[in-house]
């Protein structure tokens, strides 16, 4: 696939899986809503119910900001199966304006955010490279 191509199928996902390196080590993975701005992918902290407001996802990307981020598309027809993976490096931003882009991106994307915005950090990840892979030609 071309990254044209790569780039509509991931921005048109429901949820992305966005995977950090722990400072010991580890791998961590959680799914995050998300939107597409060019180059960039926004995910922020929300008000949905957390055990802390000290997240993993903050503390990994703040030690290394490379990540990845997937996109896929499931269903019993193993045909139409296809993932997008976008990787990158991450920028922590604490406490963004309201006018901050990412915000409104998110805002437009997801309908529940247009009347409780994003309360915590916004992660921005800069995509250095798009790879997937389709069942499908």
């Amino acid at each position: 696939m071309r990254t044209a191509e790569l780039r509509q199928r991931f921005a048109g996902g429901d949820v992305a899986r966005l995977a950090t390196v722990r400072p010991d080590g580890w791998p961590h993975v959680v799914v995050v809503v998300f939107a597409v701005v060019g180059e960039t992918v926004f995910t922020a902290v929300d008000r949905k119910p957390k055990r802390t407001t000290r997240l993993q996802r903050l503390e990994n990307l703040r030690h290394e900001p490379r990540c990845s981020l997937l996109v896929d598309h499931y269903e019993d027809d193993w045909t139409r199966l296809w993932w997008v993976r976008a990787d990158g490096r991450a920028d922590v931003v604490d406490e963004p304006p309201a006018s901050h882009p990412g915000l409104s991106a998110l805002a437009d994307r997801h309908p529940p955010y247009r009347t409780d915005p994003p309360h915590g950090p916004l992660i921005a990840v800069r995509v250095e490279r798009w790879s997937g892979w389709t069942a499908t030609p």
